[in-house]
């Protein structure tokens, strides 16, 4: 098989990414399923040490981090996360190196007579997308050699195919909110609960500081597993010294040290982000990693997560950023709002005065939202951060688009939602991506600000509009 022959026999399984809602129970997610291919490969998912990192948002972005302060030790660092924004093989990654065409279509011709096999058995369930692609993720971090593997959970944690790895070195929990409410659970204390499942008897467990209903979940299990629990805020601090369009600047106090790291991902929330992966690292140096903290602070410095509140272009301002539930979405605009001087949350108060710091003219959002979220309260989030009746009458612009994608949500239909809430003739339907941020940019420019959110496959669809446009980016 070549490249596009293996991607098109990999997607051709049952693909959880492309069908919203599906129950998260064993009769859909068996990890005997991924046995049943690990075992006869040798198990390759034990071959490197692991960094197992669930949560509803910013796990990765904190497992980007702590690969790159792994690859800047001089380790040979792998990193496994989902969903791709372009390709495939975004998804597998050794120190700065994606897996090439040719080696992706070699591994997935050497899996596929078994993979064939264990599908005619059919034991357990039909075989999916991503179980597949874990398994040649683990084959491929074998064959060449990592020294650590930081793995991304695709869905909840307790059932996902990355959770095959017995005993990983650390087991880290991000955020938690609302998110896939319909497989994971409509409260935060039953998602904590499936996050909670990658926790290993024994294994170190760092996590962020989490809701009330996720906390006592998360803290419960922790316990009865006998994991020793490392809580970012508890156990560590840390001080915004400055922050901009090129990063942030922060001093973090750790248990081992402290660290003045600047860090390239713009948006408070990032900050969080890269204290749990400096406490995730300490856990690794208590093992006996041969971690600095020059190698944090030089790791933190040369990482890159594209889609995360990126900046793709000046005169006019394009930003991109995946953001798709309630909570994810309101930080992202109040980031944008703090860093673009325009509106944040609770600042339509009296005595407050509309004054961008940038002389931005015209706001336009490009949203695009996935079917299955919640989106009402991404709506909300997106009004509450930025409504603002101090505003010029014609400032804030929606565009309501989908990509092309199965999940995408009829931006018809989230327009009559949206039009509850807010003026309609300031939300108007551009059905393609590109054609909406064509139309943005050439409505905001030269002085304007054009944001793109929503969904991770709208910011992918950006991304490659980019990059067959590179002049429409200078």
């Amino acid at each position: 098989m070549n490249y596009r022959e293996a991607e098109e026999y990999v997607l051709s399984f049952t693909n959880y990414e492309k069908t919203p809602g599906v129950p998260y129970t064993l009769a859909n997610y068996d990890l005997r399923r991924m046995d049943e291919l690990l075992v006869p490969l040798g198990n390759p998912h034990l071959a490197a040490k692991t960094v197992h990192i669930a949560g509803t948002k910013g796990k990765g972005s904190t497992a980007a981090m702590i690969h790159s302060i792994l690859k800047t030790a001089g380790y040979r660092a792998a990193l496994y996360t989902s969903p791709h924004l372009i390709s495939l093989r975004e998804r597998f990654k050794i120190n700065d190196d994606l897996i090439s065409e040719s080696d992706f279509a070699a591994l997935v011709t050497e899996i596929r007579p078994l993979v064939d096999e264990v599908t005619r058995r059919s034991a357990y369930g039909p075989l999916t997308t991503f179980e597949i692609l874990t398994v040649a993720a683990f084959l491929y971090f074998q064959r060449q050699k990592a020294d650590y593997q930081v793995l991304e959970v695709g869905l909840g944690g307790r059932l996902d195919a990355t959770n095959v790895v017995p005993a990983p070195e650390v087991c880290v929990i991000t955020s938690i909110s609302l998110d896939h409410m319909a497989a994971l659970g409509d409260t935060v204390a039953k998602i904590a609960r499936e996050k909670a499942g990658i926790i290993k008897p024994g294994v170190v467990t760092v996590t962020a500081w989490l809701p009330d209903g996720a906390w006592q979940v998360v803290s419960d299990i922790a316990r009865e597993k006998g994991s020793p629990r490392n809580v970012v805020r508890e156990h560590h601090s840390w001080e915004e010294l400055s922050s901009g369009l090129d990063g942030q600047e922060l001093l973090v106090k750790g248990r081992l040290g402290q660290y003045r790291v600047h860090v390239p991902l713009i948006g408070s929330y990032q900050q969080e982000n890269a204290v749990v992966a400096v406490a995730a690292v300490e856990a690794l140096i208590e093992q006996g990693a041969r971690i600095t903290s020059e190698h944090i602070v030089h790791g933190l410095a040369d990482v890159r997560w594209p889609g995360r509140f990126q900046i793709l272009r000046r005169n006019p301002f394009l930003v991109l950023d995946g953001a798709h539930n309630r909570d994810s979405i309101e930080k992202f605009m109040s980031a944008l709002g703090g860093l673009f001087g325009l509106i944040v949350p609770c600042i339509c108060m009296p005595g407050y005065e509309f004054n961008p710091r940038v002389n931005t003219k015209k706001v336009y959002i490009i949203c695009g939202m996935s079917v299955d979220k919640d989106i009402p309260g991404i709506i909300d989030g997106l009004i509450d951060c930025f409504f603002c009746t101090a505003a010029p009458a014609d400032f804030f612009h929606f565009i309501l688009t989908r990509a092309d994608h199965p999940r995408a949500a009829d931006p018809v239909m989230v327009r009559e939602e949206f039009i509850k809430r807010y003026w309609k003739d300031r939300v108007q339907v551009v059905d393609k991506v590109d054609a909406a941020i064509s139309q943005a940019l050439a409505a905001a420019a030269p002085d304007g600000l054009v944001a793109v959110t929503g969904s991770l496959f709208v910011v992918g669809e950006a991304l490659a509009w980019a990059e067959k446009h590179p002049e429409a980016l200078k």
